[in-house]
């Protein structure tokens, strides 16, 4: 069992920044392949980033590339996405996910998932 839990969410102007951070507790993190969705209302959960148990494998959705960078520190337990040059379109709820059994992009491969952290970007 994992239990996963976001912060760093917030209000920010469209171009700013934010670090969303996911702790995890339970199983082994370090064995485990993190990912993080967002969904915005009215919308499909749909993938930012992943990466790697080793952390030399990251993925990311086009529509981040570039302006977000995902991370993890295993011996805090803990997976980041730092988010840079933040558009109004980059608002929604983000969630971190953890153990993929099949594609990592998609929502539906991942077990175990956080409460989700609110990402709000004005213009």
């Amino acid at each position: 069992q994992v239990r996963l839990v976001e912060s760093g969410g917030g209000l920010v102007q469209a171009g700013g920044s934010l670090r969303l951070s996911c702790a995890a507790s339970g199983r082994t993190f370090s064995s485990a392949v993190m990912g993080w969705f967002r969904q915005a209302p009215g919308k499909e959960r749909e993938f930012v980033a992943a990466m790697s148990r080793s952390a030399d494998t990251t993925y990311y959705a086009d529509s981040v590339k570039g302006r977000f960078t995902i991370s993890r520190d295993n011996a805090k337990n803990t997976v980041y996405l730092q988010m840079n040059s933040l558009k109004t379109e980059d608002t929604a709820v983000y969630y971190c996910a953890a153990d993929p059994y099949r594609a990592w992009n998609r929502p539906t491969s991942y077990n175990y998932w956080g409460q989700g952290t609110q990402v709000t970007v004005s213009s």
